[in-house]
């Protein structure tokens, strides 16, 4: 029971990172099997993934300073529209954080863009949960 939720948590962390991982159909199968409980489920997969994207909210922080190395994933043009786009919608973007290759830049550019703690992981959490919150009520009406 506790290798479930682990890797659940795993699943959800990882997926919240820039590493190219799901969480969903992990937690519907854990779902679907009726062995677990649901608001455990729920809490764990909110808190991995909450947890993975204060990671990316975390080097963000400090990232810019490797921006002139050869080896740097991002090119200033693209680093320069994503800061635009954050200081035009602001914090309020990261309500979109949940979505599937949007979300994880969103965070880590919150970091780059030195968006507060406390808010960044309010508005993350709040997002992250609603998407697992709703995933289950749609499993949960599938079961009938």
């Amino acid at each position: 029971m506790i290798a479930a939720y682990g890797g659940l948590f795993l699943a959800a962390f990882g997926a919240a990172t820039l590493l190219p991982l799901q969480s969903e159909a992990l937690l519907v199968g854990l779902i679907v099997s009726e062995r677990y409980w649901l608001w455990g489920l729920l809490a764990v997969a909110t808190l991995g993934n909450v947890l993975g994207s204060l990671v990316n909210w975390w080097l963000g922080r400090g990232i810019e300073r490797f921006q002139d190395r050869r080896w740097f994933p991002v090119n200033p043009a693209h680093m320069a529209k994503a800061r635009k786009h954050y200081e035009r919608y602001g914090h309020w973007s990261l309500l979109l954080s949940w979505l599937p290759i949007i979300g994880d830049p969103l965070t880590l550019i919150a970091g780059v863009m030195r968006e507060p703690l406390g808010r960044f992981l309010l508005i993350v959490t709040l997002a992250k949960g609603a998407r697992y919150g709703v995933l289950a009520l749609l499993t949960l009406g599938w079961l009938g």
